[in-house]
């Protein structure tokens, strides 16, 4: 077990925090660790009756490249997981669900981050109006779960959590 001995804090931001806490690790050697805090986040794979993904196309400015990826967002100050996974499926895709199943959760880069992501399944969809956040420019998709498998063993979907929430998924369905 290391023990924190100092904080500094280096940036507060909207969505992130970043500290370098000074540690003494289990042998009493210190060591420095960079820490990235966040209030965590819901992904969503929203799955029609016909085994239909329906997914968001949007670019991420930190790598410059425009993903395919399951809606998800950060969890507001004092939301729970389940309403942000229902607030943030009808922001991004227009949709509405009258099952929301959780089928896992994850610690994404635990090295560094205290981001932990809560999955959900949606299912029984309607559709409803997509309202996104006012930066974020959104297109939707929806394609058969087959191709959705088809596209991560190609390269095509990159983005971890989406590659872990529709492998999940199938412990929940029959393709």
């Amino acid at each position: 077990m290391e023990r924190s001995i100092s904080t500094t804090r280096i940036y507060d931001g909207r969505a992130v925090k970043l500290r370098v806490d000074r540690v003494i690790l289990e042998d009493g050697q210190p060591a420095t660790r960079e820490v990235v805090e966040h209030r965590g986040a819901a992904a969503i794979v929203p799955l029609l009756t016909d085994n239909q993904v329906v997914l968001v196309r949007q670019y991420r400015y930190p790598i410059g490249l425009e993903l395919l990826e399951i809606p998800a967002g950060t969890l507001e100050i004092n939301e729970a997981p389940y309403q942000c996974a229902m607030r943030e499926l009808t922001e991004e895709t227009g949709f509405a669900c009258k099952e929301l199943t959780k089928i896992f959760e994850s610690y994404i880069a635990p090295g560094y981050s205290t981001e932990k992501i809560h999955f959900y399944l949606a299912k029984e969809l309607t559709r409803s109006n997509a309202h996104p956040d006012e930066d974020e420019r959104i297109k939707v998709e929806i394609i058969p779960l087959s191709a959705v498998l088809e596209k991560i063993r190609k390269g095509e979907i990159c983005d971890a959590k989406t590659i872990c929430g529709i492998f999940r998924t199938l412990d929940y369905v029959q393709v």
